[in-house]
């Protein structure tokens, strides 16, 4: 397959196979909208006849965790068994792929790291986000363990994401996105804040909530002590 003209950065980036989006990109970012938006209105629908009484942050989190999970899953999986051919692909996920890509175009080559990072987020975060939606929905003990590890997973893994870029940015002087605001601040800055962000809250959430239970535990131990020496 030979390198043809295309809208990525760094110019000159051989992209090989290239083919032109045959849908419009607002076409493709206002599927992507719709399909979260019916994750999030089916995941509620469900969740609250399951548990009408969940709490608001219990709710707020369960729709988090069944969005992220099924953009991992789905999404950055396709990512990971497609990623040879991703810039000749004419499908929805490709061509959206394709348009995200103007804001880091490693997705349209060879990264060793992206490939990695997202074979590891498809693989595993991806369902211990719909386990951990579960859990939250039947009180299960492990919820909060479970929440944290995998929010520190997210966390990491967009740091480093966040950090390669703008090491070859400022250190290689390569940029991977297009100079267009829309697509560094919005695609690429606004978008993957999210998994900053949330994850930090459910970071801070889970600990709160581990400090409460062993508090609790070390309290009662402190009772049963005093109670056996008298």
């Amino acid at each position: 397959m030979e390198t043809v003209p295309h809208p990525y950065y760094p110019l000159g980036l051989k992209v090989v196979g290239y083919e032109a989006n045959q849908w419009h990109s607002i076409t493709l970012i206002s599927f992507f909208a719709s399909a979260c938006a019916t994750i999030f209105l089916a995941t509620y629908l469900v969740v609250t006849k399951v548990r009408p009484k969940l709490t608001k942050s219990d709710l707020w989190t369960i729709l988090w965790s069944v969005l992220s999970g099924c953009i991992h899953l789905f999404i950055e999986g396709y990512y990971v068994y497609n990623f040879r051919s991703m810039p000749s692909k004419q499908d929805i996920f490709g061509q959206a792929w394709k348009v995200y890509s103007l804001s880091d175009s490693r997705y349209q080559f060879d990264n060793a790291f992206v490939f990695c990072m997202e074979t590891i987020t498809a693989v595993f975060w991806g369902p211990l986000c719909i386990t951990i939606a579960v859990m939250i929905t039947t009180r299960h003990p492990l919820r909060f363990p479970l929440q944290a590890i995998v929010s520190l997973g997210q966390l990491y893994s967009d740091v480093l994401y966040y950090g390669t870029s703008i090491f070859d940015h400022y250190m290689l002087e390569m940029s991977y996105s297009r100079p267009e605001p829309m697509f560094f601040w919005g695609l690429f800055v606004f978008l993957n804040a999210f998994w900053i962000m949330i994850p930090l809250t459910l970071i801070w959430t889970s600990l709160s909530a581990s400090k409460r239970a062993f508090t609790a535990v070390y309290e009662q131990e402190t009772v049963k002590k005093v109670r056996k020496n008298r």
